[in-house]
C-alpha cells in the first residue's frame, strides 16, 4: 500500500458546498428587505465571494477581512444600507447549520478510515467549519482537521501541508496523497509540497492550467480502485 496518509479538501470535495452556500443565502436574503429579487441577489453575492475567495488564495485579503468585505462589497453593488457586519454573522450563522455531504462521502470515508489517516485541509472560516464538521456524519472519520483561518496559513501555500503532517507526526511525503476540487489550492498546494495529489473533477472539466495532478477522478467511489 503506497499511501498511510490521506489529506481530504472539504467544501466540493467532501461537502457539498453549493447546497450549503444556497442554504444559508436563502436564509439571510429572507431576512432582508431590497427592491431586488432573491434570485437576483444571490447571483450577484456568488459573483462577489468567487472574486474575494480568489484574493484571499492569492494572499490579497485575510480571512478575518473576508468575512465582512464580501458583504460591504455585495451591499454596495446592490445599493442597500445594511451594515457589512451585521450580514457577515447572520450569513455565518446561517452556513454553520449547513452541513451538507456528497453522496458517496459516508461511504469512502467509512471505507478508507480503517486503512489509512484521514485529514481535512480546508481554506474554510473556522467557526462555520468546525461547526459543520462536528454537525455531520462523518466527524469521527478524521484524525485531524487543518482550517487555514485557525492557523493564517492557506493552501495552496505549502507550509499548510507541513503543519497538517506535523499534526500526524508523519514525515514521509511519498506515502501522502492530497485529494481536492481546486486545482489552485488543492492541487498546486500538494504539488508546491512534493506529495501527490488527486484532482476531484466532479464536473469534468478541462484542465486548463498549469498544475497536473497524478490522479483525476469524477466521482468519489473511484478512489476504492485507486487506492
Amino acid at each position: 500500500m503506497k499511501y498511510k496518509v490521506i489529506f481530504f479538501d472539504a467544501d466540493d470535495t467532501l461537502f457539498d458546498f453549493k447546497k450549503t452556500q444556497d442554504f444559508a443565502l436563502d436564509k439571510l436574503m429572507d431576512s432582508i428587505e431590497t427592491e431586488f429579487d432573491k434570485d437576483y441577489c444571490i447571483t450577484e453575492y456568488k459573483k462577489v465571494n468567487t472574486k474575494i475567495w480568489e484574493e484571499f488564495e492569492q494572499g490579497l485579503i485575510s480571512s478575518s477581512d473576508l468575512k465582512v468585505e464580501r458583504f460591504r462589497r455585495f451591499a454596495y453593488n446592490l445599493g442597500i444600507t445594511y451594515d457589512a457586519n451585521e450580514l457577515s454573522s447572520m450569513y455565518v450563522d446561517f452556513l454553520g447549520d449547513g452541513s451538507f455531504l456528497y453522496e458517496e462521502t459516508y461511504e469512502i470515508l467509512s471505507y478508507l478510515s480503517d486503512k489509512y489517516k484521514i485529514s481535512i485541509i480546508t481554506n474554510g472560516l473556522a467557526d462555520v467549519q468546525n461547526r459543520r464538521i462536528k454537525k455531520s456524519t462523518v466527524s469521527n472519520f478524521f484524525d485531524d482537521v487543518v482550517i487555514s483561518d485557525e492557523i493564517k496559513i492557506a493552501k495552496p501555500d505549502p507550509k499548510i501541508f507541513e503543519h497538517a503532517l506535523s499534526n500526524l507526526n508523519h514525515t514521509d511525503k511519498s506515502s501522502v496523497l492530497m485529494i481536492g476540487d481546486s486545482l489552485n489550492s488543492d492541487i498546486k498546494g500538494g504539488i508546491n509540497a512534493g506529495i501527490d495529489t488527486c484532482w476531484f473533477n466532479l464536473g469534468k472539466k478541462i484542465n486548463d492550467s498549469d498544475f497536473v495532478p497524478n490522479y483525476e477522478i469524477n466521482n468519489l467511489l473511484e478512489l476504492k480502485d485507486l487506492l
